[in-house]
């Protein structure tokens, strides 16, 4: 069984893992008061290979895709978004939360995965 927060990304314009892009996970304690726990980069299967966080704990935490270089590596002429934050709060007893980025040009989509 997985545990911890993990995350993947979709390139849905080329309709392939998005791979290469730095992700950051932060702990949210307060209005203004962010930690960052940990970073890495997405593979060529488009997933960051180890969870981000291995032990749940209840509270905000927020994901930071650095999509902008990847945009400039595909040789998309515009960048629209530089970084895509998503903010979600994690409940207790839950031991998995996977959050995916389905990313495009112009926009982008997230949801709570399996």
């Amino acid at each position: 069984m997985k545990t911890g927060i993990t995350t993947h990304v979709l390139d849905l314009v080329k309709g392939v893992p998005a791979s290469n892009i730095l992700v950051e996970l932060w702990s949210c304690k307060g209005k203004n008061e962010s930690e960052l726990l940990s970073s890495g980069y997405t593979n060529e299967d488009g997933r960051v290979e180890s969870p981000l966080l291995t032990e749940i704990i209840q509270g905000e935490y927020e994901l930071v895709f650095y999509v902008e270089d990847y945009w400039k590596n595909v040789e998309m002429p515009n960048v629209f978004f530089r970084t895509i934050p998503i903010r979600f709060q994690v409940s207790e007893g839950q031991s998995h939360y996977h959050v995916p980025l389905l990313l495009s040009a112009w926009g982008y989509q997230t949801y709570r995965g399996s």
